[in-house]
């Protein structure tokens, strides 16, 4: 079996290509196959291996106390997802070209995976006000799957998100708002900018979908989840919509 690795974490990188050169190097000799953002604001990752080499990288990403608390969701696959190594330095680890949108001073607040199940099977959350969930993700993603009767807007990329938001928002002033995204990662700055904006009733999932199927399952979400990966989509007991067979060894 492969391990697989989504994780990210903001932090201040003041030399992102000497981070982003070791990075791949120690990927490279373990064997790991997948993306690795780095950015002056921290690091996104996607990578799948031998789980001993995965989890030792991870250790060492761990040991830079940088980022002694990313957390990494995990899955497993048959195969390995990825077809090549790729570390890359980037402005943003997710692009939203948003000024004062990178929590790395503090984020936006968010709601844990069983209190969302609590609120979705209430239809309300605990202060009585009813419950809104909102998918930043784009058109294609959420065609695979997103919760029931989550609001879904018509855009092709993460930018195009408050435009297309903002005919909605009177509406949804009454509203507790869940922005939920595939990890977490483009919420933590939806969630920061959109309530900067004056959306102080939005809240972010945390985790994210993936981290929602690790704890709690697929309560209250319709279809799969999409990943960036060979396997395509995830149900949520994180099994792949296509199951990768392994390669074929020669004789």
């Amino acid at each position: 079996m492969i391990l697989n690795a989504a994780a990210y974490h903001f932090a201040r990188i003041d030399d992102p290509d000497a981070l982003a050169a070791t990075l791949h190097s120690r990927a490279q000799e373990s064997g790991l196959l997948g993306t690795v953002l780095v950015s002056p604001e921290g690091l996104n990752l996607f990578l799948a291996g031998a789980e001993d080499s995965l989890q030792a990288f991870l250790s060492g990403v761990r040991n830079d106390g940088r980022f002694a608390h990313i957390i990494v969701k995990l899955s497993r696959s048959h195969a390995q997802p990825f077809a090549r190594l790729k570390v890359k330095v980037k402005p943003e680890i997710i692009s939203f070209r948003r000024e004062n949108a990178s929590p790395l001073e503090a984020r936006a607040p968010a709601v844990d995976p069983p209190t969302l199940a609590r609120w979705i099977e209430q239809g309300r959350d605990d202060a009585g006000r009813r419950l809104v969930l909102l998918d930043t993700r784009n058109r294609e993603e959420y065609g695979y799957g997103t919760f029931e009767n989550a609001l879904t807007l018509p855009i092709d990329n993460f930018t195009e998100l408050p435009e297309a938001l903002a005919p909605h928002r009177d509406a949804l002033a009454d509203a507790t708002v869940v922005s939920f995204c595939t990890g977490g990662v483009r919420c933590e700055k939806a969630a920061l900018y959109l309530r900067a904006d004056g959306m102080d009733n939005l809240l972010q999932l945390d985790g994210g979908i993936l981290g929602y199927f690790e704890q709690v399952g697929g309560f209250g979400y319709e279809g799969r989840c999409f990943v960036f990966d060979e396997r395509i989509a995830l149900d949520p007991q994180l099994q792949p919509m296509v199951d990768i067979a392994p390669a074929a060894s020669g004789t």
